[in-house]
């Protein structure tokens, strides 16, 4: 007889539903789930439930790179009540929880066991159950499919911050800074046909407003809670390279305004000091 592995919280949460509606075995359970879900499907397609409602009206309203996928900071709802929390990072599953409708997380942190790196909600991504977690895992694209999450996510907030859309309360040079200590500590290579959410040393970026390319040479200050001054080479349209410093303000109007694109990245990025 073939046989599922299941965890321990799954198991727990059929046998509580086993017996708290007098199944005679876990296959009815997961038959009369099977079932409900179906019905709940089919609710849904005639603008049923309220839950269903909210999930769907989510879905519409964001327009993000996965439907099932969805960094923990805009998530304001599920279609199934379950989700699943997991690291970009690393690829770690972090915990799955319960969530009510709609979903209230004004302050969510963890640590990843795995990795070990400090996450909040800018940086967690909620997958639900219609995800297929173990066929991606199994293809090796599931962590893939977590960075691409969370870079689009970071884009689209930055992008909305320059146009004066972003619903949040957190200040916007505080959300650059937040994405570019995370981009570091994750040392992603950036992609060269989106703008830039972080300022990195070894990376040659382009000023699309200018046509400039500044190479990004160190840190000369040291914020703990904001972002950094740099020293900079500027490598005009001309062909000239003059030494420069950029002031930490100008390092977030050029990256809130999406101006800069990367042009040659080293192969490590720099971690930021804790």
């Amino acid at each position: 007889m073939a046989t599922i592995r299941v965890k321990d919280w799954t198991k727990k949460e059929l046998r509580r539903i086993r017996d708290a509606e007098s199944h005679s075995s876990y296959d009815s359970v997961i038959k009369s789930l099977l079932k409900d879900r179906k019905i709940a499907k089919y609710a849904n397609d005639d603008g049923g439930t309220a839950m269903g409602e909210s999930g769907q009206s989510q879905a519409a309203d964001i327009d993000k790179a996965f439907d099932d996928l969805t960094v923990l900071a805009e998530l304001t709802g599920s279609h199934d009540g379950v989700l699943f929390l997991w690291c970009p990072n690393c690829g770690n599953e972090l915990v799955h929880l319960t969530a009510e409708q709609p979903l209230g997380l004004s302050v969510f942190e963890m640590e990843c066991q795995r990795c070990l790196t400090r996450l909040d909600s800018q940086a967690i991504v909620a997958i639900e159950l219609r995800y297929p977690i173990e066929q991606k895992m199994i293809e090796g694209q599931l962590q893939t499919d977590l960075k691409s999450c969370v870079m689009d996510y970071w884009d689209r907030t930055l992008e909305a911050a320059a146009n004066n859309t972003l619903e949040t309360e957190a200040p916007t040079d505080r959300l650059v800074w937040q994405f570019d200590q995370y981009h570091k500590q994750f040392t992603w290579d950036w992609p060269t046909d989106v703008p830039t959410v972080s300022f990195v040393p070894g990376v040659t970026y382009r000023n699309t407003a200018t046509d400039e390319r500044i190479e990004v040479v160190e840190a000369v200050t040291e914020n703990r809670n904001a972002m950094d001054s740099y020293k900079i080479r500027r490598c005009t349209a001309d062909g000239d390279v003059v030494p420069d410093q950029l002031d930490s303000s100008t390092v977030v109007d050029w990256i809130v305004n999406r101006k800069l694109v990367v042009t040659e990245q080293s192969v490590g990025t720099t971690t930021p000091a804790t």
